[in-house]
């Protein structure tokens, strides 16, 4: 969980491009050739790309690349398409035989257009950027990353056969291997959602179109007030070997989502092999299901600055010798209690694995009143790491979490959770002690202490089925600057804990790389 001064970060992104490139508003490492685009109004509106039909033999790179792409060459035949750095108007980039697409540097999705949704900042272009199923787009370091800005979209939609991918170059030629990691930037987004970051007086309480606040790694903005901002959607999307450190405290993740709204759709999304957290969320109301973050060499899932959205059926599976936290929650800025980070997890399965250093599998900090429901802890392959943390900044008042509308927050809430960790089920930290911890846990419905019997990695065993499943109340993130029946209305009713319930429970497969049963990356 990282602690970015805004300004010391603009600063050392500069910095950090400084040797490839002048750094300044939307400008980035420049590529070579950029298309002409149609321009875009202030709210894109998503289209449906023309099919295309394969000429190229197979093994051969294709002779030429689309319109709007510059043609620097071929990696493991094929043709390399790299994208412009800045993308306005419409841009699809098309599966076709023998190519592969690339991007330099900052490349961008439109430009930042500020806060508020009816009145987009002066000299600002919205951008659509379309993925079609199958195609692959690469970075050659770590310096390149894709920032998708506030008023723009993306649509990257591969299919359970055929994900979109999202590599390194060293993967594309064969030379990663299983402990690679940070060998390209990643994918931020960039949203309008409510945040607590940069609420500059203490009279302005998110969600505030005066609450905005620069994206860890980049020097692009992010937050309003728009809860149901839509940035567009992500299904089937592979993503690997990414994460990068532009100076020291400012990394970029495998997927950052800073201020995104409920309306955006993310769901079958895998992060392998992140140098830094797999999904890192700063504020917004998104919600994301079908998510396997494996591998990372910080925590799996960490969110901040008052996100209040719900994630369901996850999988964090942490490497051999490396990862910290499986979950890390807080809230920073105006970390007030009437808008605490207030999110919803279910049917997530956390494995931590063995490590150099001890540690936990989940950790909840400061201004964080989050849920877990229906899910399944444990610390597998020798791994010391205990299961939960409560830091003593979190505000433990009452389990119960209040009737529809309450805006107070509470202690965070466990019904229906398996722990089994041999290094110890509770931790406290800060002020509070073990004991505590073990008492606001089981303050819970079906919490149980065992011995794990997972197999294949994560696919639940008879210990887990055990567990009886716990039903979502309908008040779920209702209060001030939320959208309750977003939430609600999200989760999937079930009637098993944890992200896989059997062996024939499959979602997982066919699309990731790299965990137990699936392919290496």
């Amino acid at each position: 969980m990282l602690k970015i001064n805004t300004t010391r970060s603009a600063l050392l992104a500069c910095a950090a491009v400084a040797i490839l490139g002048a750094c300044s508003g939307a400008d980035g490492v420049a590529s070579p050739g950029v298309g002409a685009f149609v321009p875009a109004p202030s709210t894109p509106t998503p289209t449906t790309p023309t099919p295309t039909t394969p000429t190229t033999p197979p093994g051969t790179p294709a002779a030429d690349c689309p319109a709007g792409f510059s043609n620097v060459g071929t990696v493991s035949n094929q043709r390399i398409c790299q994208l412009p750095s800045t993308i306005t108007g419409n841009l699809v980039v098309p599966a076709r035989d023998g190519t592969i697409y690339s991007i330099s540097g900052r490349t961008q999705v439109g430009t930042d257009q500020g806060p508020n949704p009816l009145s987009p900042l002066v000299g600002s272009a919205a951008g659509i950027l379309t993925v079609e199923a199958g195609v692959t787009i690469f970075g050659n370091s770590g310096l390149d990353y894709l920032l998708v800005n506030r008023g723009s979209q993306i649509f990257a939609e591969g299919t359970q056969t055929n994900p979109v991918i999202m590599t390194s170059r060293q993967n594309v030629e064969g030379t990663a291997t299983d402990t690679s990691i940070g060998q390209w930037g990643g994918l931020v987004i960039a949203g309008r959602g409510p945040t607590t970051d940069g609420c500059t007086t203490a009279a302005v309480t998110p969600p505030n179109i005066a609450c905005e606040a620069q994206v860890e790694g980049t020097n692009g903005f992010y937050g309003g007030n728009s809860t149901a901002d839509n940035s567009g959607r992500i299904r089937f999307l592979r993503l690997s070997f990414s994460g990068f450190e532009l100076a020291p405290g400012n990394e970029l993740n495998g997927i950052t989502l800073a201020g995104v709204g409920s309306g955006t759709t993310i769901d079958h999304v895998q992060v392998h092999n992140s140098s830094d957290d797999g999904i890192e969320i700063f504020g917004g109301n998104v919600n994301l299901k079908y998510l396997v973050l494996s591998g990372e060499d910080d925590d799996g899932f960490d969110l901040d600055s008052g996100w209040r959205g719900a994630a369901q059926f996850g999988i964090v599976y942490q490497r051999t010798g490396g990862g910290d936290r499986g979950f890390e929650a807080s809230s920073r800025g105006t970390n007030t209690t009437d808008f605490f980070s207030r999110p919803t997890y279910s049917n997530w399965t956390i494995v931590a694995r063995s490590s150099a250093t001890t540690g936990r599998a989940l950790t909840f900090n400061s201004g964080h009143t989050g849920r877990v429901y229906n899910s399944v802890i444990a610390a597998a392959d020798g791994s010391t790491k205990q299961c939960v943390n409560l830091d003593g900044a979190v505000t433990l008042t009452n389990v119960s979490y209040g009737a529809a509308g309450a805006t107070t927050p509470t202690g965070p809430l466990f019904n229906s959770v398996f722990l089994s960790c041999p290094g110890g089920s509770y931790h406290g930290s800060g002020t509070l002690t073990d004991t505590q911890v073990q008492a606001q846990v089981e303050a819970g419905a079906n919490i149980l202490v065992g011995t794990s019997t997972l197999t294949g990695g994560f696919i639940n065993g008879a210990n887990e089925t055990a567990v009886p499943a716990s039903t979502f109340p309908t008040f779920l993130n209702t209060g001030v600057g939320l959208s309750g029946s977003a939430t609600t209305n999200f989760l999937t009713p079930v009637t098993y804990i944890g992200a896989v319930q059997n062996a024939s429970d499959t979602w997982y497969q066919g699309w990731t790389c790299g965990i137990p049963g699936q392919p290496a990356c």
